[in-house]
């Protein structure tokens, strides 16, 4: 499990396709601190460590990883966001985040408004009953509370520490970026439908 709090960037050192899935290695600052086994979010996807050599970190992607995620995308040098597995003893900032991406969204513009920047991301319809005014979901990994809604396109508030610290700081209109609802809201929706069966 995550926050959704972004503890720092890393590079795409190399993607290679593999069997219909691909092997992804990244630049991470804190390789050492990583053994196999242990999980990363990538752009807000759960990755397994499976091979670490000096600062270079090695997942293997599945197909259905490449399917529902933007991961594809990646080419050599690009910027990720990227997040250790909480601690049970750390404090609990952002929201609680799986890491199991729902869908891929676009970037509909970003753009400079005083310090901040005013970050715009249209998101799948089916996607939108779990979005709220002040609510929060997982973009690229990172926990954003939604400013506001015009049906499927959320509007957020970008700090310059969130700007600075994570991949939006190269992101462009048309963009893809992962998503991650707030698995509470499909929690609530799950207990209704079975309600309404009974």
């Amino acid at each position: 499990m995550f926050t959704g709090l972004v503890e720092t960037t890393g590079r795409v050192d190399s993607i290679q396709p593999i069997d219909g899935g691909a092997r992804l290695t990244l630049q991470i600052p804190f390789a050492a601190e990583l053994a196999l086994g242990d999980s990363v979010a990538v752009n807000g996807c759960c990755l397994t460590v499976d091979a670490v050599q000096g600062e270079l970190v090695s997942f293997d992607l599945l197909s259905q990883t490449l399917r529902v995620t933007s991961l594809g995308d990646l080419v050599c040098g690009s910027l990720v966001n990227l997040e250790r597995a909480m601690s049970a003893m750390a404090r609990f900032g952002g929201h609680f985040v799986m890491g199991h991406v729902d869908s891929v969204g676009q970037v509909a513009s970003i753009s400079p408004i005083g310090q901040d920047h005013c970050l715009k991301v249209e998101i799948p319809m089916e996607l939108a009953r779990y979005c709220i005014d002040k609510g929060s979901i997982t973009i690229d990994g990172i926990s954003l509370t939604i400013a506001k809604i015009q049906e499927n396109l959320l509007e957020f508030w970008i700090t310059p520490h969130t700007f600075e610290r994570t991949n939006l700081q190269v992101k462009q209109a048309g963009d893809s970026v992962n998503l991650e609802v707030d698995m509470l809201a499909k929690y609530v929706e799950k207990i209704f439908e079975a309600r309404g069966k009974n």
